[in-house]
């Protein structure tokens, strides 16, 4: 016989499923909303889920970094020590009771639990960056520099956390050698190395240096690099430097293009050095390099087409270096109906300086391979590096002053004229 449920029983069966299916879902809910509030508010977070690692970490970190109130570092222990016993492998839990215990004074302990973390976790991002200041610390520089290739290669924002070390690893024989064995590995913040020495003198040296020792091996200074560690030199007004390494940093091919002038006769290997041809605002007109035996009719060097619209800026420039004494600037040109609202000219200037020491003229009109010319003089004090410009009169970009036609640069030259 078949036992009947009274209706009342089944109701209160029922309501049963409904409040454990309700109380589960405002379960599920609440830790969803812990979930989301975890880094922006990671205090309500842990109210929602008193569970969540991440919110709890976030809300200790946040109490370590606040600057405003000294944080109970008691408390603070208390709370990721409670929370470790539930997640012996969570890493960044090692890292921050090994925090806490180093501010505290307690830095043997505090090391014990960063070496931890990083066996759980070679990337925990604190417990490196501690781990990195002590090896410099230590003068383990070569474990240094293993370990911020490490970090950089997870963490590459992290760069200029690790610079202002990299002085004190450089100046030192072990510790130089291992960045250079680093950056010849192809390390990936091998770039931001270059661009953070080239801003300090210091800093330039020690590039230079790496630069130097990297020319010949399987992995060579790049341009940008070059033209980082260079710029940072010009900037610094350390112009000797600046040009020799950029002589040193010539391959054969390209030194077979040096004079003066870089490359005269514009083949078309830009390299964008500073010392080599630089292409600027071309706002206004198209430049183009080409060799003799790839242009029409022969027309190899620089074109410069002007679009029939003003044209303010410079078009080429380039550093050279001229000792003082007596010269000749020579400039073989064809134009095809080139009209030049205001002038279009070739400049000399000593660099920091607004004085001009010479300029070259480009006449308007249609003609082939003119030759044009003129003298000039370099002082024997207060010019050590010029700047070499293409540029034009106009002061404003106004449509009244319209740049037209074609100019074909086959060679610029400059020769030193005996006393």
């Amino acid at each position: 016989m078949t036992e009947q449920t009274s209706p009342l029983m089944q109701n209160l069966r029922r309501s049963g499923v409904w409040f454990v299916a309700s109380v589960l879902a405002l379960a599920a809910l609440s830790i969803g909303l812990s979930r989301f509030l975890e880094t922006e508010t990671p205090a309500v977070s842990r109210a929602l889920d008193p569970l969540n690692v991440n919110a709890l970490i976030g809300e200790i970190t946040h109490n370590l970094n606040d600057t405003s109130n000294a944080p109970d570092l008691d408390a603070l222990l208390a709370k990721a020590e409670s929370a470790l016993r539930f997640d012996l492998a969570d890493a960044r839990l090692y890292s921050l009771i090994g925090e806490i215990k180093y501010r505290q004074g307690e830095k043997n302990q505090a090391y014990e639990f960063f070496d931890q973390a990083r066996k759980l976790s070679k990337t925990e991002i604190h417990a490196l960056q501690r781990s990195i200041g002590r090896s410099i610390e230590t003068g383990d520089l070569s474990k240094a520099v293993g370990e911020i290739d490490i970090l950089l290669r997870r963490w590459p924002e992290q760069f200029p956390a690790v610079a202002e070390g990299l002085p004190t690893i450089l100046s030192n024989p072990d510790g130089y050698q291992a960045v250079l064995a680093a950056i010849r590995a192809a390390a990936p913040w091998r770039t931001s190395l270059f661009v953070a020495l080239g801003k300090t003198p210091e800093g330039l040296d020690f590039a230079n240096r790496l630069l130097l020792d990297l020319i010949g091996t399987g992995a060579p200074p790049n341009r940008s690099e070059l033209s980082y560690v260079i710029g940072g030199y010009l900037r610094q007004k350390e112009y000797e430097p600046a040009y020799r390494l950029f002589l040193f940093s010539l391959s054969d091919d390209e030194r077979k293009l040096g004079g003066y002038i870089f490359n005269s006769n514009f083949e078309p290997l830009p390299s964008g050095k500073p010392f080599d041809w630089q292409i600027g605002d071309r706002a206004g007109l198209e430049v183009t390099f080409a060799a003799s035996q790839d242009a029409v009719e022969g027309e190899g060097g620089a074109t410069v087409r002007f679009l029939n619209t003003p044209v303010k800026n410079a078009a080429l420039q380039q550093y050279i270096q001229l000792p003082p004494g007596s010269y000749k600037m020579s400039l073989a040109a064809s134009a095809r109906n080139l009209k030049l609202p205001k002038e279009l000219f070739w400049s000399i200037r000593c660099v920091g300086s607004a004085g001009e020491i010479a300029r070259l003229n480009i006449p308007e009109g249609t003609y082939n391979r003119q030759a044009l010319s003129q003298e000039f003089s370099v002082g024997s004090v207060g010019c050590p590096m010029q700047l070499l410009k293409l540029e034009t009169a106009a002061i404003a970009e106004s449509w009244r002053f319209r740049y037209v036609g074609t100019l074909v640069m086959h060679k610029l030259s400059i020769e030193r004229l005996s006393s």
